[in-house]
């Protein structure tokens, strides 16, 4: 029979992953070093202008109620609803308590404020969520996994441009990953693409594709990956699920979603690199 931990003796070893983690990364290259001896240099990171972030005291709280996809939901339509909104138009995703305490808890952070017989963000305009959730996601590898990482990042390449919306250094290795805020039915071949040709760039250890969905991946986001990988390859590499809604290709591609959790998704990919599926 296996031999059960305590919930202390569990514990105990999470800290001391943490802790090994930790010296770790202060061990190993920086993330700015590790890019520069791949030929990557920034040249910008992490814009503040569409960003809906309270100030330092609250950030934790924040960070912590971010972890609840009705909240990052409740978030979409408070952007989108900026100048003018009353409760019931940003009740889509929770109930009207739940929804009333995230109101409540905007305003009490100053994000949120009463105007007439409705509210309003007191930031803006802010143009969409994405930044934000590049954001949260960071601060899920730095709080979760005690791993360096950087988003909204611009680096000047010749030949593959755009942004890269994180990247991390995990145990000396890099992580890039594509996050999106949008649901599935408003992402398109060309996205997909674009990921595939920045990984070809950056030639990251792990890349992970993101969306900050409960929706299925397997209805359309898993057969544009097919369909990616059938013309970057002569006898392209098969689409494995790993269980759910997370996928994986050669061991170090990952599709992933948000059910469950976004910090459990983000573990399992990384249990699953480290032991390259065995």
């Amino acid at each position: 029979m296996p031999e059960h931990k305590s919930p202390d003796e569990a514990q105990y070893l999470r800290d001391e992953i943490r802790r090994l983690r930790k010296s770790l990364l202060e061990l190993t290259p920086s993330l700015d070093v590790l890019l520069k001896r791949r030929g990557f240099r920034i040249y910008k990171k992490e814009p503040s202008e569409d960003l809906l972030l309270p100030k330092k005291e609250f950030r934790s709280s924040y960070y912590e109620l971010m972890k609840k996809y009705s909240f990052r939901l409740f978030l979409r339509d408070v952007i989108k609803h900026q100048s003018f909104f009353r409760l019931e138009t940003v009740t889509r995703y929770a109930t009207s308590e739940v929804t009333r305490d995230y109101l409540e808890y905007m305003r009490k952070i100053g994000l949120v404020e009463k105007v007439s017989d409705g509210f309003r963000l007191s930031l803006g305009p802010i143009k969409s969520f994405g930044e934000t959730l590049e954001w949260f996601v960071a601060e899920t590898f730095k709080t979760e996994f005690t791993a360096e990482a950087i988003w909204g990042i611009k680096f000047k390449r010749p030949k593959v441009g755009g942004d890269y919306d994180l990247i991390a250094k995990v145990d000396g290795a890099i992580l890039y990953m594509e996050i999106k805020s949008s649901p599935p039915k408003q992402i398109y071949q060309k996205e997909i693409t674009a990921f595939f040709n920045r990984i070809s760039d950056l030639l990251p250890e792990t890349g992970i594709f993101f969306v900050d969905t409960e929706l299925r991946m397997k209805d359309k986001i898993v057969p544009m990956f097919e369909e990616e990988l059938k013309s970057r390859y002569v006898n392209p590499p098969k689409i494995i699920r790993m269980e759910k809604e997370l996928f994986q290709t050669e061991d170090k591609i990952f599709i992933i979603n948000a059910k469950d959790s976004v910090a459990a998704n983000i573990e399992k990919v990384l249990s699953w690199y480290f032991r390259r599926g065995h």
